[in-house]
Parts: C-alpha cells; sequence; structure tokens
C-alpha cells in the first residue's frame, strides 16, 4: 500500500458570485463531489441546485471559477430553493453526470437557548425527518465546446432517471429489496405537499443514522455505478449497478439486467466503512471509503480489481479481492474525505477533497480558498 501525499493544491472560489461570505463559506466547505475533465475541475455541493467549475493553472492550483444552475436545465421536481444535495460527479461520453444522495435527513439537535426549553427543542428537531424531492437526482447534462452545461450539444441532450419529487424508477424499484428495502426514504400520500420543501418521511432510515445514501458515482458508456454510504450491513458496503437506456422528453430510463431487477448488488468488505466515491480507472474502480454515520475517519482508498468491468453480482473480500492503495488523513469534527478524481495517468495519482475543511486548509485573505491533497497510487 501507498500513501504518499504527493502535494496539495488550492481551489479557489470567486467571492463575487455569492450573495455574503457566509454563502462562500458554505460552498468550500461543504464540497461532496469533484471530477477532472481536461483543465476543468467539476465541484458539487450539499446546498442548492448549482453547480461549480474551476480551472487548472500552471502552478497545478485551479481558480477562474464559473457557477451553472441546474434546476431549468434539468427540469427539477422540487422548487430551486430545495437542494440536489450532489454527491457524486463523473465526465463520460461528453456528458457531466451528477448523483444526489437519495437520501432522508435527520434535523440537527439545535444547542441553542436555555434549560428545559433547549433540551424539548432539541428532541424535537430530533424527531423530525425530511425528505427533499431533487435529492432524488441522477442526471446528465452535455458539456457544449465551451465546456459549459448545455441543454444540448449536438446529438447529445439533457436528461434526467425518470421520478419526481417523491422519488425514482432506483428508489421505486429498491424499496422492494431484500437487504436495502427497509432503509429506503418513503413519503407518504398524505404527507406529500407539493408547496412544503420539508416532506415528512414515515418510513426509512435518514442517511446520518446508516440509512440509504448514495455517495459515489462513476460511469462508463450506458453503466453506471453508485457507491453507498450506508446503509452498511453487518460491515459489508454496497455498490449498485444500473445500465440506462434513452427515452423521452429530458427523461431516461433503467435496463433490466438477467436477474430481472433493473440494478445489481455488490457487496464490498471494507471494515465497517461505507463508499464515499468511486473512480474508474481501466477495468478497475477505485473507492473511497469511509464512515457510514456521523463519525471522524478512518478513511482509505481500495482498489477493486475488474471492477468496472464486473457483470455479474459479487461479493467481495477486504483482504484478498480490495487492496488499500491509500491511508487518507482525516481530523477530529474536520477534514472528512467526501471527493475523488484522478489528477494523472502515469503514474497515477489522485485528488481528495475534504468537508468541513479544518482551518489550516482554508486559504486566501478571503477566505475563498480550500486545500485538496494528492496521493500517489500503486497500480
Amino acid at each position: 500500500m501507498t500513501d504518499v501525499l504527493n502535494s496539495t493544491f488550492v481551489l479557489r472560489l470567486d467571492k463575487s458570485v455569492f450573495a455574503t461570505p457566509d454563502a462562500l463559506a458554505d460552498a468550500r466547505d461543504n464540497l461532496s463531489g469533484i471530477v477532472l475533465h481536461d483543465p476543468h475541475l467539476w465541484l458539487g455541493g450539499d446546498e442548492g441546485t448549482s453547480i461549480d467549475r474551476l480551472t487548472r493553472g500552471a502552478d497545478g492550483s485551479f481558480a477562474a471559477h464559473k457557477r451553472f444552475d441546474l434546476h431549468g436545465l434539468l427540469k427539477l421536481p422540487a422548487a430551486a430553493d430545495n437542494e440536489i444535495d450532489i454527491e457524486g460527479l463523473d465526465v463520460n461520453g461528453g456528458y457531466l453526470w451528477l448523483i444526489g444522495s437519495h437520501s432522508a435527513k435527520r434535523k440537527k439537535a439545535d444547542k441553542k437557548g436555555e434549560p428545559p426549553n433547549k433540551a424539548k427543542k432539541a428532541m424535537k428537531r430530533l424527531g423530525e425527518v425530511e425528505a427533499r424531492g431533487n435529492r432524488f437526482t441522477l442526471a446528465r447534462v452535455p458539456l457544449d465546446g465551451n465546456s459549459e452545461p448545455a441543454p444540448e450539444h449536438g446529438a447529445l441532450t439533457a436528461a434526467r432517471l425518470k421520478g419526481d419529487a417523491f422519488g425514482n424508477l432506483l428508489l421505486d424499484a429498491l424499496r422492494k429489496d431484500e437487504h436495502v428495502g427497509r432503509f429506503v426514504p418513503r413519503i407518504t400520500p398524505d404527507s406529500a405537499n407539493a408547496a412544503d420543501p420539508d416532506l415528512d418521511v414515515v418510513e426509512g432510515i435518514p442517511s446520518k443514522d446508516n440509512g440509504f445514501d448514495v455517495e459515489g458515482l462513476a460511469v462508463s458508456g450506458n453503466r453506471v455505478f453508485l457507491g453507498l454510504r450506508g446503509p452498511v450491513l453487518r460491515g459489508w458496503a454496497m455498490v449498485i449497478e444500473l445500465q440506462v437506456s434513452e427515452a423521452a422528453d429530458g427523461i431516461f430510463t433503467l435496463n433490466s439486467f438477467p436477474t430481472g431487477k433493473p440494478y445489481l448488488k455488490h457487496f464490498l468488505e471494507l471494515g465497517g466503512l461505507g463508499v464515499r466515491d468511486l473512480v474508474i480507472d481501466g477495468d478497475d474502480l477505485l473507492i473511497l471509503a469511509g464512515p457510514s454515520m456521523d463519525l471522524d475517519g478512518p478513511v482509505f482508498i481500495h482498489r477493486w480489481k475488474g471492477g468496472a468491468a464486473a457483470h455479474t453480482e459479487d461479493v467481495l473480500a477486504r483482504k484478498t479481492e480490495l487492496p488499500r492503495v491509500v491511508t487518507v488523513p482525516f481530523g477530529v469534527t474536520k477534514d472528512h474525505a467526501e471527493g475523488l478524481t484522478v489528477v494523472t495517468r502515469m503514474p497515477l495519482s489522485v485528488l481528495v477533497c475534504y468537508d468541513s475543511p479544518a482551518d489550516t486548509r482554508i486559504d486566501g485573505a478571503d477566505k475563498d480558498g480550500v486545500k485538496a491533497d494528492v496521493f500517489v497510487v500503486s497500480s
């Protein structure tokens, strides 16, 4: 295993893009999906329905920030202030692909106030679970001649997986699954109010409770690999494989596999960790693995040899079939590795970005930059 920290690059955001310094900090501190394509680094985050693009400079750092809103481009089913919660990105076949978390969310305990109201308020919030409709997004957008998202470019057209504010084809199928069905969000008809962005969830398990949570995305042709942060079942993580096919009016659908289902499940023994991101390296898949719940480290990158070429469901042992190739640093309540992308092929190196970055990662007089790490990866 190698864990060589090769260098650190600064990702520089443009403060003029944001209405307030707090909005800039939210984008900077909540990076969860990245992909490098040619000179451009695409960034996806937890907030809003926009995606960010940086351009690589001669020194290796990234700046020239541009932001693109995806709400109208993808005809998202919920309101524009309803976040996609982008957790994974990839570029393949002229498309920029993105995945929302597909998760339910338990509200954070409010630590403000005085006893006894403080405890009552905190417990009330911990009992509230919501699902936001734009989170149920698997989509692709063409990149035009200027490497900008476009509704169409040549024969390529923007599209998303068939669904609405209450789910999509993937979740409909997975709700019947013997392994993950009980974890998948369900929104009851009597609580489904299109005017309310916070939709009550009466079944399913929220993401930070080891619930259903998509965080990794890798695409090869019509094959789409989704890495699940959760659930982790008795130490076994999951990658779900899909095959998509064209439909009409900006919508695509799922093909069925020989199993009769529109997905394949691959179980990975990652020592109790979940999948935080995926990257294709030839026929292999690189897997960024980290805690499934709201915990600090450990964090590793594993290599699944032949993973991108697999065509049948599999159960893979950590020691023999999923070697660790990088140990990624982590902090206490800080520096949670979330995004992974290839920087160079020869030698193979990867860029890792972090959610909740430590103060030492923040860069610039305006605090508009954040440092990401590059690691050399063994073959």
